[in-house]
């Protein structure tokens, strides 16, 4: 008699049963957990905060509102011709001729072959035009997966200040385990770091952050939006969050260097400067001011903290020349008393 074998079932580690990821991911603040946990596992997501003035993002919202209106109302003119056309098809089917009905036996070929031309580019036509272009204002307006602009529209409206949270594409289903295959890891990195690049961020509006590789998930960004509202979350704390879902560890955040992270801020602030000074049509005092810093930080002797000092003098008595308060336009656009690490 064979001996029996005796089959022990282990259980399956729970997410997060390792505790604290390696670096450079860590556990998100708990406070967060309303957030992430409303997130699909399958996907990377970024938040970030847009600044731009609630003008502006109202007139690029228009756009897709009216290029969906437009593409909507000609979908309808379409279907309102078409739809008699096909519907005499139906009748010529059923035994009842009419201008559509067409007899191949008292055609020639270069009739019937025009014909079977003129008919399969219609029904071609219209098929794509159902297939490709009509679920446009479907999914602008009644999108369910993951929302829809409108949806974010209505409920969010418009702010000096917006949460915007994307969720990567399809190539996030080829990253795997990104702590056991080095270069999957390294490659998540590079496209984060792209996607959170202060010069991209500054120049685009949140609404034009939607990429071949991110989309926006607009049922989160109405989420974050009311915890925000509700006093449950900062909005600081969606300032630059990357949230990345492990088996083992459950969701993680992907913390940028150090140094990194404060070059990124010191560019944020120079953009966001920049664009303030061009909103008042005096951009020129913006390449003044670096000319001056560039100049004076290369001179000999360095640039130490009384160098400093008698340089932002010079820059204040230059911009107040022009009508302009350096240090009040610096707090309104920026958001600081001086430009960061500095």
């Amino acid at each position: 008699m064979a001996p029996k074998i005796k089959v022990v079932k282990t259980k399956s580690k729970p997410p997060g049963s390792l505790g604290a990821p390696p670096a450079p991911f860590k556990k998100p603040a708990e406070v967060l957990k309303p957030f992430y946990e409303s997130l699909s596992r399958k996907h990377v997501y970024i938040t970030h905060i847009d600044t731009k003035p609630k003008d502006f993002k109202k007139k690029i919202f228009l756009v897709p509102v009216g290029m969906n209106i437009v593409v909507a109302a000609l979908f309808v003119l379409r279907i309102y011709y078409i739809l008699p056309y096909y519907f005499k098809f139906i009748q010529s089917a059923a035994g009842y001729p009419n201008e559509t009905t067409f007899s191949p036996s008292d055609s020639t070929w270069a009739a019937l072959a025009w014909e079977i031309g003129k008919r399969g580019f219609s029904f071609t036509l219209d098929l794509m035009l159902f297939i490709f272009v009509w679920p446009w204002p479907i999914e602008f307006v009644f999108g369910q997966t993951y929302g829809n602009p409108v949806q974010w529209r209505w409920n969010v409206g418009f702010r000096d200040k917006e949460i915007y949270v994307r969720r990567s594409r399809e190539w996030d289903q080829q990253l795997g385990d990104i702590f056991k295959e080095k270069e999957k890891n390294q490659a998540l990195q590079s496209i984060v770091r792209q996607a959170t690049s202060p010069l991209l961020l500054q120049e685009k509006t949140g609404y034009l952050t939607m990429t071949g590789q991110w989309d926006l998930d607009w049922n989160s960004m109405v989420l974050v939006h009311n915890l925000v509202d509700k006093k449950q979350v900062a909005l600081d704390a969606f300032k630059s969050l990357v949230l990345v879902w492990h088996e083992d560890y459950d969701w993680m955040v992907l913390e940028q260097a150090g140094e990194n992270v404060k070059e990124d801020d010191r560019r944020r602030q120079v953009f966001a400067f920049r664009d303030a000074l061009s909103a008042i049509g005096k951009e020129d005092l913006f390449f003044r001011w670096i000319e001056i810093v560039q100049f004076e930080s290369s001179q000999p002797g360095g640039f130490g903290p009384e160098k400093q000092t008698e340089v932002a003098k010079k820059i204040r008595d230059l911009f107040q020349e022009q009508g302009v308060d350096f240090d009040k336009l610096w707090h309104e656009s920026v958001g600081t008393e001086g430009l960061a690490a500095m």
